[in-house]
């Protein structure tokens, strides 16, 4: 599921010469989903508050706020994993999943694509906490209002880059949610 590789390559340069042999390390991880849980009703998102060891062990940080996330199986539909993650972590339904983007978060050394939707979801009776305890998942739930979200945004208190690419997009599309979202 996860490999270390280290790649010898060449690649074209800007100027159409190759480069020299470069040696390069790659992290593979599988293909993974991020879901933005929003009530279009209570105008507000849901995230999770975990433990990251990439936060801890970079100094930073270890618990953390981030909307929800999880990686795909093998063959597995990327829809069907972000409904699965949103229940696993937070306890809500989709109503609503909007695929919105596909990314590379880390490409310098990480092969691991993120694919985002969008969910519509209500946060009526939202427990305090969730995930998953066969994969030791310990998460307190939290909601931000949408106006909150784009404060923390533009404060830069958002320190992962899912939730960082969940908000901004949102901030584009919450009228057009809201309209398909509130029938």
């Amino acid at each position: 599921m996860f490999r270390l590789r280290r790649l010898t390559l060449r690649h074209r340069r800007f100027d159409g010469e190759f480069t020299p042999p470069l040696v390069r390390e790659v992290f593979d991880r599988p293909q993974a989903v991020m879901v933005l849980p929003y009530d279009p009703v209570a105008e507000r998102i849901v995230l999770v508050e975990q433990f990251r060891v990439g936060a801890y062990a970079a100094g930073h940080e270890a618990w953390m706020t981030e909307l929800v996330a999880g990686m795909a199986e093998p063959g597995e539909a990327l829809d069907e994993v972000a409904r699965r993650e949103l229940v696993e972590e937070t306890g809500l339904q989709a109503r609503h999943l909007e695929e919105f983007a596909t990314f590379l978060p880390s490409p310098g050394a990480l092969s691991e694509k993120v694919t985002a939707f969008a969910a519509c979801v209500d946060i009526a009776g939202l427990a305090a906490f969730g995930g998953n305890p066969g994969e030791h998942e310990d998460l307190r739930l939290h909601t931000w209002s949408v106006e909150e979200a784009a404060e923390r945004l533009d404060n830069g208190s958002i320190d992962t880059a899912i939730t960082l690419i969940g908000v901004a997009w949102l901030l584009r599309h919450r009228d057009r949610l809201n309209r398909a979202w509130r029938t």
